[in-house]
């Protein structure tokens, strides 16, 4: 959520930051804004909606300087307006923020009672207001920012822009990632590296409770307890922060399209040379484990749900998992002998971050299953495995979640492996299958033109039910969530017995039923709670390969999908329900890549 960008540069920054600003867009957001100071002089745009209405803006009124904050805002403490929207300014100083300030409502009352009204709605106005007092009180803009960052209480990345200082930026971070970018003569603040990748390819990042004081000559980097500190400079890979469509109509497409390489890629990762045993880039060990525990939020949360059917099948190991919102309030029984696995794509995940800070020094190993290596998640766990998914720009998260069960599935394999449940021949031989895993979704990805007519029809519906069983059900989760996010169809997911248990209920003749069911030991099962949704006059989408069509009869639709071995099931029968949700939101017209309300990264609980 909220893109960070800041600039201390050799030419006007407004242009700068605005391209960056686009650059953090597939982040989410509802607002934006822009402010620099030119000879001393601080000021600011701000608009609301996307950023061609910031865009438009500038054209009109431009902004000039050369040095300067933006930011994209999504919405926590009030409306999307331009008063509510970042930079917000208080007399001289002016602060964009990603994060909560958790007792701003305490804050705001020490600032009122000093003289000092707030404008807007937001807990970051906060943040300006309380920086302003300090100055008013005779400190200096590095001792009011410091004096304020001790103050505030939740998650923040922030960055601050002074009257009259064109040579001087301050950023902070606690909770939420910031990046600091070196130049020559130029220094840069952004959210990631993806923001700050055309201005340079030198990044420092932040840890937990620094904050940082950028002149155009360099970085001074302070820890939590305000002693400097010193963070290494990493040189980013170029490729990796590209974010094109690659000829594409959306970015969710190409990344639909990219599945197959980026399965290849992890699996390369993660095995030897030839592919036919596991080689992780950190030791993994499973001997002495006795549970598997799993945290994720979202998409990530049901790639763990299949995992969990993998660490059992594979380890016989018991395998708890998690949403990382709720792990730490049921007040988990850890023992030191578990491994925990994180995962989350953007590794900046609050909720996971939590969690995974949560069981630290208590269970035996911490594993974390990312896309960004350089990630919180990534530092702070003992072990990161990463996915090689590159950047993931759509909401929507697709190319991740394959690439997430690619890893947990060799992890599971290494577990079974560890704990003597699977001989070297029985590995060697899932692998064999995994390596087949990219040629079976390119097939699965041949199917688009018949899913496309399919999505057509499902798009006149309001709601849509998904079932399935075994590691189906949690792909029923991911394929209505899918659908939700940016058709915005009500959409739910169930394992195919619970229907009797009550979902039944909703059945009439308006309903669409989509059943995933490959032709496996589930499928009888399966093709008997279809019978009831049809018996009901329900309509029944059948996604199975086909020999289970055949089995199965006429249904209102269907969709073929390649023959794969039980392993892989969840790798190929992502691909249709991603591309139902992608041509089902075409259909509706409504926008794929940045659907409304959601961030593609929730740095904030």
């Amino acid at each position: 959520m909220c893109g960070i960008v800041g600039v201390l540069g050799k030419h006007e920054v407004a242009p700068l930051i605005l391209e960056a600003l686009k650059r953090l867009e597939y982040r989410g957001y509802d607002s934006a804004g822009i402010a620099t100071v030119q000879d001393g002089t601080l000021d600011r745009r701000r608009a609301v909606g996307k950023l061609i209405n910031l865009s438009d803006l500038l054209v009109h009124d431009p902004l000039a300087g050369k040095a300067g904050i933006g930011h994209t805002r999504w919405a926590t403490h009030g409306a999307p307006s331009v008063v509510n929207a970042h930079p917000h300014r208080a007399g001289g100083v002016a602060v964009v923020h990603n994060g909560i300030i958790e007792n701003f409502k305490a804050l705001r009352a020490e600032i009122e009672a000093a003289g000092l009204t707030p404008e807007s709605q937001t807990d970051t106005e906060t943040v300006a207001l309380l920086t302003r007092l300090h100055l008013d009180q005779g400190m200096s803009p590095v001792e009011a920012a410091a004096a304020t960052l001790k103050k505030l209480e939740g998650a923040f990345a922030l960055a601050f822009l002074f009257s009259g200082e064109d040579d001087l930026m301050i950023g902070a971070r606690k909770g939420s990632p910031l990046a600091v970018g070196h130049g020559d003569d130029e220094m840069f603040l952004g959210s990631d590296a993806i923001a700050l990748a055309p201005m340079t390819d030198r990044i420092t990042y932040l840890e937990e409770g620094d904050w940082v004081v950028l002149t155009r000559k360099g970085a001074e980097i302070f820890d939590a307890e305000g002693r400097r500190a010193n963070r290494p400079v990493s040189r980013i890979v170029m490729d990796q922060t590209r974010v094109d469509k690659a000829g594409h109509r959306h970015f969710m497409s190409k990344e639909i399209v990219e599945q197959p390489t980026i399965i290849e890629a992890a699996l390369a990762r993660h095995t030897t040379a030839r592919g036919d045993a596991l080689d992780f880039p950190a030791p993994v060990d499973f001997t002495e484990c006795d549970r598997v525990i799993l945290v994720a939020c979202g998409t990530g949360f049901y790639a763990a749900q299949v995992a969990k059917y993998w660490f059992e099948r594979f380890a016989g190991i018991p395998t708890d998992i998690d949403i990382a919102s709720e792990f730490r309030y049921r007040e988990p029984v850890l023992s030191n002998r578990a491994v925990a696995i994180f995962v989350s794509q953007s590794g900046e995940t609050a909720d996971t971050l939590a969690a995974l800070r949560h069981v630290v020094d208590t269970v035996a190993r911490t594993i974390g299953v990312v896309n960004v290596e350089t990630s919180s998640i990534a530092r702070e766990c003992d072990v990161a495995l990463p996915i090689m998914a590159g950047p993931e720009i759509a909401v929507a998260s697709t190319k991740a979640f394959t690439a997430q069960l690619m890893v947990l599935a060799l992890l599971a394999l290494k577990a079974g492996i560890d704990r003597g449940k699977l001989s070297a021949e029985d590995a060697a031989e899932q692998l064999a299958i995994l390596r087949t895993a990219p040629g079976m979704l390119r097939q699965a990805l041949d199917r688009e033109g018949e899913i496309e007519r399919i999505a057509g029809r499902l798009a006149q519906s309001r709601d849509v039910l998904f079932l399935g069983r075994g590691t189906m059900y949690p792909l029923a989760l991911e394929a209505a969530l899918k659908l939700k996010e940016i058709s915005y169809i009500h959409a739910e997911g169930y394992a195919s017995g619970e229907l009797k248990h009550g979902p039944i209920a909703l059945i009439d003749e308006h309903m669409p039923v989509v059943v995933l069911a490959p032709r496996d030991g589930l499928f009888e099962k399966t093709v008997s709670n279809m019978q009831e949704v049809m018996a009901r006059q329900g309509r029944v989408l059948l996604i199975s390969d086909q020999a289970g069509l055949d089995e199965a009869g006429k249904v209102w639709a269907q969709i073929v999908m390649p023959t794969v071995p039980e392993l892989l099931t969840p790798f190929v029968y992502a691909v249709p329900a991603q591309l139902l949700a992608y041509h089902t939101a075409l259909a509706r017209g409504t926008d794929v890549d940045q659907p409304r309300n959601l961030a593609k990264s929730v740095t904030v609980e």
